[in-house]
């Protein structure tokens, strides 16, 4: 493999000075919420977790369309990745939400909108690799898999609109409330700081660990490749 670049060296000490900062200012620095009280501090990494995870769906189904016009199986290595990162990063912002959603509405989860195509965004990416798994020969893998990508990449702006588009109690905390939500709240000065500097870091650790899953994907397609050589 190739000698690890300066770039991404950089990108791997960011990430981890960053995410420090991050944590600061969100447990130190910005103010306790006068309502919620410290368990709204959750909200700082919780949508920094799903704007990268929804980021990542979105680079996937760009990756996708790449690869049906070219054919070229790099972008299948750049949307595998996008997608198994999102993945776990939009896993975190759902168990996030749950932790902050218990005293906020009293239950760990409940079937409103937003929860739900989250949900939902969650289990086609989940599916994807099923697909991926069910496909032996590379390149119908491949086609396969960009098509669902685009497919399930509809899922993404219904996910975020959610709350914009139907009757819900989760909170828009950017943008006017909506009158059914529970646990809403206005940020100070101070917390808008902690909040974008969230949405900056993850998006920096997001470009970090994808840069470093494509690496390892084009390594395991040489490995694939020297196997098919050698059983010839």
């Amino acid at each position: 493999m190739n000698k690890k670049p300066v770039i991404l060296l950089v990108l791997d000490i960011l990430s981890l000075v960053f995410l420090a900062v991050a944590a600061y200012l969100a447990l130190s620095y910005a103010p306790m919420e006068a309502t919620m009280g410290n368990v709204q501090k959750v909200f700082y990494f919780h949508v920094a977790n799903a704007w990268v995870g929804m980021l990542g769906f979105i680079s996937a189904g760009v990756a996708g369309i790449a690869y049906l016009r070219s054919g070229n199986p790099k972008w299948d290595i750049v949307e595998v990745a996008a997608v198994e990162i999102s993945l776990v990063f939009f896993l975190i912002a759902i168990l996030l939400g749950s932790i902050w959603a218990r005293p906020a509405w009293n239950t760990w989860w409940t079937w409103e909108p937003r929860l739900t195509t989250a949900a939902i965004t969650e289990m086609i990416y989940l599916a994807y690799f099923m697909l991926r798994n069910g496909i032996e020969d590379p390149n119908r893998r491949a086609r396969f898999s960009a098509v669902y990508t685009l497919v399930g990449a509809v899922s993404v702006p219904i996910t975020f609109m959610a709350i914009r588009l139907f009757r819900t109690i989760h909170p828009v905390v950017i943008g006017s409330q909506s009158a059914q939500a529970q646990g809403g709240f206005n940020m100070s000065p101070d917390m808008e700081v902690a909040f974008f500097f969230s949405l900056f870091t993850f998006t920096i650790i997001f470009a970090d660990l994808f840069w470093h899953r494509i690496r390892l994907g084009n390594l395991a397609n040489k490995t694939e490749e020297l196997k098919l050589k050698v059983m010839e």
